[in-house]
Parts: structure tokens; sequence; C-alpha cells
């Protein structure tokens, strides 16, 4: 997972860069892996920070799609909230089926931008606007993939647990156990100790335990400092109250 931030002009010229690095790099026909995709570069999100407008950031996922169909040849897929249309809102629509059905699915969805047919080697990719989120895996001692899949299904969102989560069960032959794949679409009303915790509770119903969690890419510091004060029963935690936070917001004011 690679992450950039900056301006708009910055983000276009290198998240272009990024697709072409992986035209030359990558061939989806050699590719295997545990977790959903559909390309090379399987989803590009723009993300408004600080008073970015969310509007700017579909702006933004529209010009960069269009160029990415035009100068790679590559089906395009718009989703969340640069979707044009209602079904594609969600990622895993657009994914289901993988890179193995992409061929079957372009019959029936036309991309947004780029070809109607599948790139053999880069297959299609997903670009759009969305707010933050937080890719979060908790691993399992278990090699048992129907338990991580009953857990998912427990916890996410669409199978009637927690909102804003979606999750899925995963074996992950890299580890030599199963492992719950989240996506946490708005950790200040739903927090990642709740869910972490949740899926402990599960686990325990089946005789199994957390052996640990993973962080994908970057998360606001936010969500960590509120899973600390509810472990550590910590009241009112907060930045002020790390030196570090404190040091870099004196340094900042004027």
């Amino acid at each position: 997972m690679l992450t950039f931030v900056g301006r708009a002009k910055a983000l276009k010229k290198a998240v272009l860069k990024m697709y072409g690095l992986a035209s030359s790099l990558i061939d989806m026909r050699k590719h295997q892996g545990e977790h959903p995709r559909i390309g090379a570069v399987d989803v590009c999100p723009f993300v408004p920070l600080g008073e970015t407008a969310m509007s700017e950031c579909v702006e933004l996922a529209g010009e960069v799609g269009c160029e990415v169909g035009e100068r790679y040849g590559l089906p395009v897929f718009l989703y969340e909230q640069a979707a044009r249309e209602p079904q594609r809102k969600r990622l895993e629509n657009i994914r289901r089926g993988g890179y193995e059905g992409l061929s079957e699915k372009l019959k029936v969805w036309r991309p947004d931008f780029g070809p109607g047919e599948l790139n053999p080697g880069l297959g299609a990719t997903v670009i759009g606007a969305r707010k933050i989120l937080i890719a979060y895996n908790v691993n399992l001692r278990s090699q048992d993939l129907a338990i991580a899949k009953k857990i998912a299904r427990t916890v996410r969102e669409s199978g009637g647990g927690l909102k804003n989560v979606k999750a899925i069960g995963i074996w992950m032959k890299s580890l030599g156990q199963v492992q719950v794949s989240l996506n946490l679409t708005d950790y200040q009303a739903t927090p990642v100790h709740r869910v972490v915790e949740l899926i402990r509770r599960e686990a325990a119903r089946y005789g199994v335990a957390v052996a640990n969690t993973e962080l994908i890419g970057l998360a606001p510091a936010d969500a960590f400092l509120a899973a600390s004060e509810y472990y550590l029963q910590l009241e009112k935690l907060n930045r002020n109250r790390l030196l570090e936070f404190l040091i870099k917001k004196e340094e900042m004011e004027p």
C-alpha cells in the first residue's frame, strides 16, 4: 500500500507515475494473492484532509480516471463519492469475482473510462473519493477458514454486526493461519478497540485466540489514542497530554 499526501496537482502527477510504473513491472497473469483485487493498481482513493472538500476529491478522481483510461488502456471504475452509478458506490461490488472474473464482468459493466475489455496484464482499476478509513487485520491462532469467515460475517455491518465495518475471513498461506481482514469506514463512530474486542469474544466461542493484529497503511493518531484510553483505562487522554504532539503544536504556532 502506498500513501501520498499533497495538493491536487502534485497528487495527480504522482499517481499517474505510479500507474506507469505498475504497468511496466506487474503482470496480473502471474499474480497470486489472498486479498480481493481486480488489477495491478487495484484501488486508488482520494481522501480529503484538513480543509479540503470532498467535491475536490471527486473532481480529481474523475480527471485521473479519464487520463489513466486513455494513457494506459485500463478499464476504470469510479467508486464511493465519485461513483456515477449506485451499484458501483461500494468497492466490494466492483471487486466481486476478482481479476479472474473480470472478463465476464466487463460484458455487463461498462467502465466509466478506458476500454470495455480486460487489459490482460494490468486487469482494471478502481478510482474514487471517500472519507479516511482504517485498513486493519486480525490474525487468529487457527487454520480453520470457516471460523474466520463466521467471525467476519458476525462483525461486518452487512451481516448485522457493527456499523461502518467491512470484514472478510481469509487464509493467509504466508502466516499459516487465518485472518479477519477489516476496513473500518468511520473509526470515530465505530472505534478500533470495539471491533477488536468483538472479534476476540467471537473467536473465544470457537476456542481460538487472537495471535496479533496488523495496521495496513496509515491511520489517524486519534484512532489509536482512543484505543490506548480504552485499554489503559486512562481518562481524557488527548494529544496535548503527549509530549511529541505538544512540542509540534508549539513549534507550529506563531
